[in-house]
């Protein structure tokens, strides 16, 4: 088995914990890949296995990786999204941050979680993509997204007017500070803060998720995901904010925004004691109620 780590930058209390993969990778002999920003950060800090290359970029990984391990929160993970793209190499997350909701191994098991990998106790959940399209070729060839696209005023502009369209037909207006297009893996992240459902993972679904709507009566709405959203900005100022995930970009007003289903999916492992209802009642403690306890 060939295993890619990435992982950023972190404050020295991580460490034992990032030593640990490394210790529990070599007892198998995995030949080990790790992001050239990421092993610089380390190379000082831990002891590296003798067996370690490094890789910079999507094409590096190609055909030399079966398997791409995040060392960090959701936002790490959400990384790895730009070096995977279309290959089809699974991620697994080791979470060292807050919630690790997609990264969620507890760092307390990274022995156990590296035995379940290398035994092939595992699955994997297919995890549908968002695509952005523009004129202005926003975003070049990194125009996707897991977890959700948002559309968002600048800190110093007014509230937006954002005209929606469902294949080409009109769907709402909507007086707010933005809007996201959340996929069911990201029904559970910035969508659920604002309001919207949360959208079982096997769901073909996207969610359309106001931000701060300056109307009584606006609610989230959950659409197919085969269907072609369209978006155009009207407001006071010239810049509005587009985000695929964690990358943004300042736009002008006058961009016209085409969102689909993006033609890959990306794979993500689920150990074999792990099921979604369980993550969302642990992380998110959903249902917890001190009468059931």
């Amino acid at each position: 088995m060939r295993i890619a780590i990435y992982g950023r930058e972190f404050n020295d209390s991580v460490l034992p914990f990032v030593q640990q993969v490394f210790n529990a990778l070599s007892l198998y002999k995995i030949d080990i890949l790790v992001y050239s920003k990421f092993n610089s950060f380390i190379a000082e800090k831990i002891t590296l296995p003798k067996n370690c290359g490094t890789f910079s970029s999507h094409q590096d990984l190609l055909n030399h990786a079966d398997v791409l391990l995040s060392l960090g929160g959701d936002g790490t993970l959400l990384d790895t999204l730009s070096l995977v793209r279309d290959s089809q190499i699974p991620i697994i997350g080791i979470n060292f941050g807050r919630l690790g909701f997609l990264a969620s191994i507890n760092k307390n098991d990274i022995d156990t979680a590296i035995s379940a990998l290398v035994n092939g106790e595992y699955a994997l959940d297919k995890r549908s993509i968002l695509n952005l399209d523009s004129k202005n070729n926003l975003f070049k060839d990194e125009n996707f997204a897991l977890n959700d696209i948002t559309i968002h005023r600048r800190d110093d502009s007014a509230m937006m007017i954002i005209h929606a369209y469902m294949d080409d037909e009109f769907i709402n207006s909507y007086w707010a500070d933005g809007l996201i297009i959340a996929t069911p893996t990201g029904s559970t992240a910035y969508s659920l803060s604002c309001g919207g459902p949360i959208i079982l993972p096997n769901a073909q679904n996207f969610v359309i998720t106001p931000i701060a709507p300056h109307n009584l009566n606006v609610r989230p709405i959950i659409v197919p995901d085969h269907v072609s959203l369209t978006f155009e900005i009207e407001a006071r100022s010239t810049k509005f904010l587009l985000s695929c995930d964690s990358r943004t970009e300042t736009v002008d007003r006058s961009v016209k925004i085409t969102i689909n289903k993006s033609k890959f999916s990306v794979n993500l492992i689920r150990l074999n004691n792990e099921s979604y209802l369980t993550t969302l009642r642990n992380k998110l403690l959903w249902g917890i109620d001190t009468r059931n306890y």
